[in-house]
């Protein structure tokens, strides 16, 4: 049954009771996204690997709700929809993207971001980034070469851009996307399950807003951000106030064994944490550099470990935390830095590093560090069109040693 709009138009409206149902609710939606995705999906890593993460935002750009997927998307969906905000999208627009300086992570990483339109009206935006090996082309099958000094070696860049406008596909769009990349046939039916996927999130969020009406919707979206703040700050009063720092190093960054510094100092008070990475080395040569939400995102995932993992993802777990990167620094570099390791490489070392300022404040909390790598390996062929076959693999290692256990072997560490 519909509720009256006109009853229900602040978040103070939205009871204890009400908005434990419309965040699982919410909740249920990026869930669904992800087993559409998941399910529709031919390449491997998708079907088989899930490597891939659903979200829903609010009309602001705000996260609402995130399927529990892959931490590294954390800070990236936001960044992702942020950028797309800047191209006045339009009911029935889906923009593909994967640009690292534009919102995306790495190359071989493409995200979907679709305005959620009910009764005519941007009430959120849908985000669906995926990886698929055959994604962005490049020097390698895996797009992901070793020895890439520059990101035009690493495959086909693409800004945020309309694949889809107010409903029609872009042809031209898709056959200039699908021209740059091995196995076509397979990204094809890839980029279909992404945009059903934000497809299947439009349906839902109008079943809801026939449920509860609109107003009560929008309500909720505010009271759920509301909750996850208020829960991480009541964890950080558990926290001691000060400033923390840590150092570690990248062994090299594929061009050379020179060590690169990273360096962090974390300050928590009673409202806020925030992340310094200053004295972090310059970018480098080799592709180990790594977008700034790919760092934000290996921060967050910390946070998250050492406050309560169980605060509802959204932009309110994230709002008291500030992260601070140089320009042109390992953690944010500039055009045209190569970046495609630093999403499966670097981003480990930060969580490790980031780990390791909080020990002192949460020792109870934090694990000794693990293998701090994604072991990633990719096998494919050259050969042209469908014929040819691209298959990527992280495979487990060690995780280290928690306060009162032993580590695990053989497990995916965060990454």
């Amino acid at each position: 049954m519909s509720h009256d709009d006109s009853n229900s138009n602040s978040d103070t409206d939205i009871d204890a009771v009400t908005l434990e149902i419309m965040r699982n609710q919410f909740e249920g939606v990026s869930e669904e996204m992800g087993q559409v995705l998941i399910t529709s999906s031919y390449s491997p890593n998708i079907k088989e690997r899930r490597d891939c993460s659903t979200a829903l935002f609010d009309a602001e750009g705000r996260l609402v709700a995130q399927a529990e997927h892959i931490p590294v998307h954390l800070g990236a969906m936001p960044e992702a929809v942020d950028t797309v905000l800047d191209y006045d999208p339009e009911p029935g627009d889906v923009f593909v993207l994967n640009d690292p300086f534009e919102g995306g992570t790495h190359l071989p990483d493409v995200t979907m971001v679709s305005p959620v339109t009910v009764e005519d009206e941007i009430l959120g935006y849908a985000v669906s980034p995926a990886l698929t090996t055959p994604t962005s082309g490049g020097w390698t099958p895996g797009s992901m070469p070793a020895g890439a000094q520059e990101i035009y070696q690493e495959g086909i860049r693409l800004p945020p851009v309309r694949l889809v406008k107010r409903g029609e596909v872009n042809d031209d769009v898709m056959s200039l996307l699908l021209a740059n990349v091995r196995n076509p046939g397979e990204r094809r039916a890839d980029i279909r399950a992404q945009i059903a996927a934000n497809e299947r999130a439009e349906e839902r969020l109008g079943d809801l807003v026939e449920e509860h009406g609109r107003e009560r919707v929008v309500s909720a979206f505010d009271a759920v951000i509301s909750y996850s703040r208020d829960r991480l700050l009541a964890e950080l009063d558990d926290l001691p106030n000060g400033t923390y720092s840590a150092h570690d190093v990248m062994e090299g960054d594929g061009i050379s064994d020179d060590e690169i510094p990273i360096e962090v100092s974390v300050t928590v008070g009673d409202e806020e944490i925030e992340v310094d990475f200053s004295g972090t080395a310059p970018q480098v040569p080799g592709n180990v550099n790594a977008p700034l939400a790919v760092a934000k995102s290996a921060v967050y995932f910390v946070i998250r470990c050492v406050t309560d993992p169980e605060i509802p993802p959204s932009e309110g777990c994230y709002d008291p935390v500030s992260v601070s990167v140089p320009d042109g620094s390992l953690l944010n570099p500039q055009p045209p830095a190569a970046v495609v390791g630093g999403n499966v490489e670097t981003s480990q070392r930060v969580t490790d590093v980031v780990f390791s300022a909080l020990a002192e404040a949460a020792l109870d909390r934090v694990p000794a560090q693990g293998q701090g790598t994604m072991n990633n390996l990719t096998i494919g062929s050259r050969g042209g069109g469908d014929d040819g076959f691209t298959y990527y693999e992280t495979i487990a290692g060690g995780f280290g040693g928690r306060p009162t256990k032993d580590g695990m072997d053989g497990v995916q560490v965060p990454g």
